[in-house]
């Protein structure tokens, strides 16, 4: 019996970061905003944390510190009544770079472009995989945009001690953030990048570390595009680049020190191309991302019409019988031999 593959759609996958890629700055700015935080104190203390905690002995991640430092503030007071609806509300607020989200929708479009895209029913799907906050992502005017968020996540009611072994939980009546759920830094984000490549984020069946042959793989590494904004990226950069995927860099136009980090990662090796984070119609950014994801689809219909052609067998054609009277043509004698030069 032959083997089916799992895989039986043909996804072009843009996967993109969120801080200073799709936003200017970082989204926790509407946040403190709200409740009358310094944000510039907040991220002084942050990034002061992990040396303090040095000094103490433990050691903590550089990437999302933050989060206990947010959980800190709620406990504490400056926060207080924080929920991820809240959350979720606050994300509304989020100010895009020109040209967004439109342009995800823009991208999607084309795959529909051109007949051989569709004739192989060629689909583009958007991913965010962010250290930020998942559930102010989930309110932005983006999120309708995309098939999948990963962000950090925040649980508001967590369940007691011994809870398996009570018969009825009590009502929880504070609502509140109290611990987190799950946690996304910058080398965690390749673990993301996995689950959409074997589709494990879609089939909870399917182990992210489980071994799968290209073919069975949702999304091939290298039917991905990476848009990001800098050296923080690099662990994804690598991945996707490394395994045959596009990789994009933006910088803010008006800021001189972004257009330099991108050219080093350019120079080292860690980046296709980069460009304004401007996605308007005409810009370089959005021609040079609508151009790969053209080639991706081009990628695509070559592999199909190959598997096509090695793997469907010629029909069976209607056979004759010779005609007795017709006599075997001996070939000329130069022809002969040339058989046997």
């Amino acid at each position: 019996m032959s083997k089916r593959s799992l895989n039986n759609r043909n996804i072009v996958a843009c996967l993109w970061d969120f801080d200073k890629t799709l936003i200017p700055g970082y989204m926790q700015s509407p946040l403190f905003d709200a409740y009358g935080i310094d944000e510039k104190v907040f991220w002084q203390e942050v990034n002061a944390l992990p040396g303090i905690y040095a000094e103490r002995g433990c050691h903590v991640s550089k990437d999302t510190v933050y989060l206990n430092h947010l959980l800190s503030f709620i406990k504490n007071g400056p926060l207080k009544g924080l929920t991820n609806s809240r959350l979720r509300e606050i994300g509304q607020e989020l100010k895009f770079y020109p040209g967004l989200p439109d342009f995800f929708a823009e991208l999607k479009k084309v795959p529909a472009s051109r007949p051989e895209f569709r004739k192989h029913d060629i689909v583009l799907e958007h991913y965010i995989i962010s250290t930020g906050l998942a559930e102010m992502i989930r309110g932005s005017a983006i999120a309708p945009e995309v098939e999948g968020i990963f962000g950090c996540e925040f649980i508001e009611a967590p369940l007691p001690p011994y809870y398996s072994k009570q018969s009825e939980l009590p009502l929880e009546l504070s609502f509140e953030i109290s611990q987190i759920g799950s946690i996304v830094d910058n080398t965690i984000k390749t673990r993301y990048i996995f689950e959409v490549n074997k589709g494990s984020n879609r089939n909870a069946k399917i182990d992210v570390n489980a071994s799968m042959g290209r073919a069975d793989r949702r999304v091939p590494i290298d039917h991905m595009i990476y848009i990001a904004d800098g050296p923080s990226d690099v662990p994804v950069f690598s991945v996707v680049k490394n395994s045959g995927g596009r990789t994009f860099a933006v910088f803010d136009p008006e800021n001189p020190a972004e257009f330099a980090q991108n050219d080093s990662l350019l120079h080292a090796g860690r980046i296709n191309a980069y460009g304004p984070a401007d996605y308007r119609s005409g810009s370089t950014t959005a021609m040079w991302l609508r151009m790969h994801v053209e080639k991706i689809c081009e990628q695509i219909v070559e592999e199909c019409e190959e598997a096509l052609a090695t793997r469907v067998l010629s029909a069976p054609q209607h056979l004759h019988k010779p005609d007795p009277t017709e006599t075997a043509k001996t070939p000329p004698e130069s022809t002969q031999d040339e058989l046997f030069e």
